[in-house]
């Protein structure tokens, strides 16, 4: 369950085509953890996996990691990323924005060897991790003291 105000809370989500990592933050304090990974192929399971989360921690908004070639140039991903971000907001009705997910997912792969992770047996921990970096990098690009909706 939430420790924060829910007008407080974001959640961040590590879009892939067989998961998607989470990771929630509050944005007062501008910090961020993994939450989870959802593993469900079909996309009906994958929003209704989104829409639990959604109503246990009540964010105020939703980032979403927008993955672009290192030149910053986007590529087949980048338009999937963005039509996930669509369905978001029109499913939830919260606002979406973009944090960019460059070399996330290989921060996430050295914070969790750091930690003494096996990360050949737990590929999911990668994601939730990779979510969490990607929304500490918008926290730490933007001025979230005023959790209002900008959408």
């Amino acid at each position: 369950m939430p420790d924060e105000p829910s007008g407080h809370l974001v959640l961040a989500f590590d879009f892939g085509t067989r998961r998607i990592g989470v990771a929630v933050g509050a944005a007062m304090l501008k910090n961020a953890r993994p939450l989870t990974t959802i593993s469900a192929a079909a996309n009906a399971a994958r929003f209704e996996a989104i829409g639990r989360l959604i109503a246990e921690w009540q964010p105020a908004r939703l980032v979403v990691g927008l993955p672009l070639a290192l030149d910053g140039s986007e590529h087949d991903m980048t338009a999937r990323c963005r039509r996930f971000a669509q369905q978001l907001h029109g499913r939830f009705r919260l606002p979406v924005e973009f944090a960019d997910e460059r070399l996330s997912s290989t921060a996430a792969e050295a914070r969790l060897r750091a930690g003494g992770h096996d990360l050949r047996r737990n590929k999911q921990a990668i994601d939730a991790e990779a979510a969490a970096v990607i929304l500490q990098s918008y926290f730490d690009r933007t001025d979230h003291a005023d959790p209002a909706p900008s959408h």
